[in-house]
């Protein structure tokens, strides 16, 4: 197995022709250029982050995610080199940060993990209830190993979501009534805490939706969640931001948790994504 430097490093000094790849950046250097450049209290107080950075636990989660994505498996005995993530078959780099969007061959819009579930059982034939593809949460799964080392290839790129299939724009804008829909208990929004700058809990500040500098740091997933121990997903964080609020509980890889993220991707979109990011 390669070091965590050597997932790295090919990606960041190799000079190919195509812009996309040149946009490649480790995740601690665009982390420090936000910081320098935003002016942001949010995000000065993960200065501490920027020393852990290098040794972040989810680098070897994306390596044994690589090993997965180019390994045959299945009753089909195939890599997933031949899935389309809306680039090109087995095209990476760059396609997280334009994710979810809408795909022809199934007629739906879709984010890395449901496009990583269609891809497992219709590609390389896995049953959908197969452990593979069912457990989807945790750095032991196969599933996180897979988004992990998927998204980490976009580390740096801008965040730009495709807004041209009418489905692409209405699930976006379903998001963003989800994000400033007040219910539950406490009567809570997601923009209850992310509407404005410097809000806190305690002593943590907390991102604004609408500052996309704070922004991308906050949707910056997968990451390692240091009080988790785990690495974790974007749909693992709305199931998580949901419970927070005491609303209902929502449905991992629905059309509701896909236009959250639908919306949240849109917010940021021009900054470039810490991927994986570290987060408390």
């Amino acid at each position: 197995m390669r070091s965590k430097r050597a997932f790295l490093l090919p990606i960041a000094l190799v000079v190919t022709t195509t812009a996309a790849a040149e946009a490649y950046k480790a995740p601690e250097d665009v982390l420090t250029e936000l910081i320098e450049t935003s002016g942001s209290t949010y995000l000065s107080q993960s200065e501490q982050n920027l020393m852990m950075m290098p040794d972040n636990p989810a680098q070897w989660t994306a390596e044994e995610g690589e090993e997965l994505f180019n390994e045959p498996r299945g009753p089909n005995n195939v890599s997933l080199e031949g899935c389309d993530f809306g680039k090109g078959p087995g095209v990476l780099e760059g396609a997280y940060v334009e994710l979810p969007r809408y795909f022809e061959d199934t007629g739906r819009v879709m984010d890395l993990e449901a496009r990583l579930v269609h891809c497992m059982t219709t590609l390389q034939g896995f049953a959908p209830d197969d452990p593979a593809v069912k457990k989807k949460h945790g750095s032991d799964t196969d599933m996180m190993r897979l988004q992990t080392y998927i998204a980490g290839k976009s580390s740096g790129y801008a965040w730009n979501p495709p807004m041209e299939h009418p489905l692409e724009i209405a699930m976006r804008d379903a998001g963003k009534v989800l994000f400033n829909r007040r219910a539950g208990i406490m009567d809570f929004s997601c923009s209850t805490c992310h509407g404005e700058s410097d809000k806190r809990i305690r002593a943590s500040v907390l991102p604004n939706v609408h500052a996309p500098q704070e922004w991308t740091k906050a949707i910056s997933w997968p990451a390692y969640r240091v009080g988790h121990q785990n690495v974790r997903s974007s749909q693992h964080r709305v199931r998580g931001c949901y419970w927070q609020m005491r609303q209902g509980q929502i449905v991992a890889g629905s059309d509701a948790s896909l236009a959250m993220i639908s919306y949240w991707t849109d917010a940021a979109r021009g900054q470039p994504a810490i991927l994986p990011d570290m987060k408390r």
